[in-house]
């Protein structure tokens, strides 16, 4: 299983990289230009809502390697979003770099598991969040361990309620423990900057320590 992981996974970076490539060809989008450096960061650009199944984003996390690109699309069913080796957004959570809980689910076997190292996570880890747009790097805080019931790990503020503190989170969400679906794993973290497309790749992408 792990061999049919690693081969669907692969693929999966790879249209996740060549997603990458046809934006970095295309104009830039119009917006605030910012000169590339590790805190350069600007207003994150507000985006719709995804349609159901429809790619929007590519997910890198350098803590699971340096070819770690994984199309990000609306919705989290199975056989549209989840099933097709991408990570899928829960429809209502807030958009990449907006006030509230940007959240997002993937499997951890099968599929190329594209969750499969999120227990591997550290303190800080960049979760970057690429769009035609630019870039949003969230940074890694906790991880837990809840029942399939615990719903509220979506709420705008998680855990806590849909209550507007005008922060930023990101929520991943996958099963637990491996090749079981008894409990969920959940691993939070915090907005840290945006840069535009126009400024090029931010540093957060580079590997991780």
């Amino acid at each position: 299983m792990w061999i049919g992981d690693w081969i669907i996974g692969a693929q999966a970076n790879a249209e996740g990289q060549e997603l990458s490539q046809e934006w970095a060809q295309e104009d830039p989008v119009v917006g605030p230009t910012v000169a590339p450096s590790p805190s350069a960061s600007v207003d994150p650009i507000a985006l719709p809502q995804p349609k159901d199944g429809k790619d929007f984003g590519i997910v890198h996390i350098p803590r699971f390697g340096d070819d770690y690109a994984v199309k990000v699309a609306g919705g989290v069913s199975k056989p549209r979003t989840l099933d097709k080796h991408k990570i899928g957004h829960y429809p209502g959570t807030a958009m990449p770099g907006q006030p509230g809980n940007f959240a997002i689910a993937g499997h951890r076997t099968t599929y190329g598991a594209p969750f499969g190292k999120i227990a591997d996570l550290r303190l800080g880890d960049a979760i970057v969040i690429e769009t035609k747009e630019g870039w949003y790097t969230y940074r890694f805080r906790t991880l837990e361990y809840v029942t399939p019931q615990t719903v509220n790990v979506l709420d705008a503020v998680p855990q806590v309620g849909n209550v507007a503190d005008g922060e930023r989170y990101i929520t991943l969400t996958s099963c637990s423990p491996k090749f079981s679906n008894v409990e969920r794993i959940i691993a939070y973290g915090v907005f840290d900057s945006f840069q535009p497309r126009s400024a090029g790749p931010p540093a957060s992408l580079a590997g991780a320590a």
